[in-house]
């Protein structure tokens, strides 16, 4: 298939957040374009888009983002601006992303994923099991909420949402003592110095998704889809299709404490997941194996049958 490549006076259009680490992403992403297709970095044009999750007086509001929209505050603008053609292509965290996509728009080109593991960065303490109780941690996510307050139920958790830099500038306000950040945003800016302790995958299980990049296009776009191909890793695509499978069938978004890791051995896949309820009061978890073909039914198997063992009002406190 020939494909009708872009070119400086007519390039492809890569829109993102207008975030460090979404701008770190988007650079990634065109530069994996460029060297797939030995093209000019000028035959690509970086468009920043400014979501409702980016509004200043939503991130100083502090308010828990179950209350201001869900995921949905960071890609319904990028996403709109694709649907009416000001952009060819979107480069999204893949764990900010619904489950669903809306019409017209397909999202199946994945980057190699990162490092998938939480840090723990405090300006005056070595690790979670260091801080004294009462002690104070910031955290926006319901799922590393819930972790929290399941291990160390003596600490006090507090809002504590923006970027990371607007992140380590609270912590240095005196806001919080400790909060926890993704490895993979850290290392992607270069920030990894700011890490006082990774946390393992069997001490904290991560987001779904969290560590991988997203790309998503038009449907029907056949030169964005012959691009894309071209960079897609399928591994990564293969693990996310049994986590998104968890969470889907968990009805899952920032709504919901939920946590899953798909990881590969050979043809094998093993999935981990985990649901709790927001207090950290009980936690249900489950861990299986089967043929990576067959990773995003594993995914719908484990999500309904932690569903059944959730019973009837395990998620009720999302209705209030």
């Amino acid at each position: 298939m020939t494909i009708d490549l872009p070119t400086p006076a007519q390039p492809l259009r890569i829109g993102t957040r207008g975030s460090p680490l979404a701008l770190a992403q988007a650079h990634e992403t065109r530069s994996r374009l460029l060297a797939a297709f030995d093209l000019p970095e000028a035959a690509f044009e970086i468009v920043v888009i400014k979501t409702t999750g980016d509004d200043r007086s939503l991130i100083d509001a502090d308010k828990p983002l179950k209350d201001l929209g869900g995921k949905g505050l960071f890609t319904r603008e990028i996403e709109d601006d694709m649907l009416s053609g000001k952009i060819d292509i979107a480069v999204h965290s893949m764990k900010d992303m619904p489950v669903l996509q809306p019409g017209g728009l397909v999202l199946e080109c994945y980057l190699p994923r990162e490092d998938v593991r939480d840090a723990f960065v405090a300006l005056g303490h070595d690790s979670l099991a260091d801080l004294p109780a009462g002690a104070r941690v910031g955290s926006s996510s319901l799922r590393r909420r819930a972790q929290l307050m399941a291990r160390r139920p003596d600490l006090c958790v507090v809002e504590f949402r923006g970027n990371v830099q607007t992140r380590m500038k609270k912590l240095g306000d005196g806001v919080a003592d400790a909060t926890f950040l993704a490895m993979a945003g850290l290392r992607r800016l270069g920030m990894t110095d700011v890490v006082r302790a990774p946390i393992e995958t069997d001490d904290m299980l991560p987001a779904v998704a969290q560590g991988a990049i997203g790309i998503e296009r038009r449907q029907g776009d056949s030169r964005a889809a012959a691009m894309l191909e071209a960079i897609h890793h399928g591994p990564t695509g293969q693990r996310l299709a049994a986590e998104r499978a968890f969470l889907a069938g968990l009805d899952g978004s920032c709504q919901t404490p939920i946590a899953g890791l798909a990881e590969l051995d050979g043809g094998t896949l093993r999935l981990r997941g985990e649901i709790l309820r927001p207090n950290g009061s009980e936690v249900l978890t489950d861990d299986r194996t089967a043929p990576v073909a067959d990773g995003a039914a594993l995914g719908t198997e484990m999500a309904r049958d932690l569903r059944a063992r959730a019973g009837e009002g395990f998620f009720d406190w999302v209705a209030g």
